[in-house]
């Protein structure tokens, strides 16, 4: 079973990524598959309350490529996290089969309430890079967000999302009308402005830490 959850994830990179001229260089050299790798039993431990191995083997894999699951989170198979670097998938977040996440993803929570507070993607949705989905809300099957996107609202099935915060385009392939009024979902400034600096602080965060790092 594990061996062949294996292949399933490498086939999906070799399918989803021109680069990947191989198998034996996927499984050598592919960060993000290292990481879903390193999940697997981080995860089987978190489920029989292993909690602090599991963080320990989610921490080692955090520093040794650059992607940071909680333990928690519940992965499908099939999915391909691109270059990986900077993503970050919180505890209860759940990731559908054949999704593709790209750098400096967040599928985070919006506070610090307990239970269910991350997003559940369907299968095979695509996030682009530098995307936010926050919150305990569903992203249907075949979905794609934005790169830079910030998405705080369910999407329905087969729909693309754009800007901050994120709002459907397209929904199975037709664009959505935008220009009537809608008195739902009128644009929050003050909501847009706070998604912008809290970005802006995470890379400041981010800065601040590879400086002290470098000892600089």
């Amino acid at each position: 079973m594990l061996f062949k959850g294996l292949r399933q994830d490498i086939s999906a990179i070799r399918e989803r990524d021109p680069a990947a001229r191989n198998s034996m260089e996927v499984l050598l050299l592919y960060s993000g598959l290292h990481a879903l790798m390193l999940h697997r039993p981080a995860h089987w431990l978190y489920r029989h309350h292993m909690f602090f191995l599991a963080r320990l083997i989610s921490q080692f894999s955090r520093f040794l490529t650059g992607v940071e699951i909680h333990p928690g989170a519940q992965l499908g198979r099939g999915i391909l996290i691109d270059h990986g670097s900077g993503v970050v998938i919180g505890e209860t977040a759940v990731v559908g089969d054949g999704c593709t996440i790209y750098q400096g993803v967040t599928l985070g929570g919006t506070g610090k309430e307990k239970g269910k507070r991350h997003p559940t993607l369907g299968k095979n949705v695509l996030v682009g890079a530098g995307a936010r989905i926050l919150g305990p809300f569903e992203v249907g099957d075949n979905c794609k967000v934005a790169a830079n996107a910030v998405l705080l609202e369910p999407l329905q099935e087969n729909s693309t999302a754009v800007g901050v915060p994120a709002r459907a385009v397209r929904i199975a392939g037709k664009k959505v009308d935008n220009t009537q009024l809608d008195q739902v979902h009128i644009p929050d400034p003050v909501a847009q402005e706070l998604c912008r600096m809290r970005m802006q602080i995470e890379q400041l965060e981010k800065r601040i830490k590879e400086l002290e790092g470098s000892g600089k």
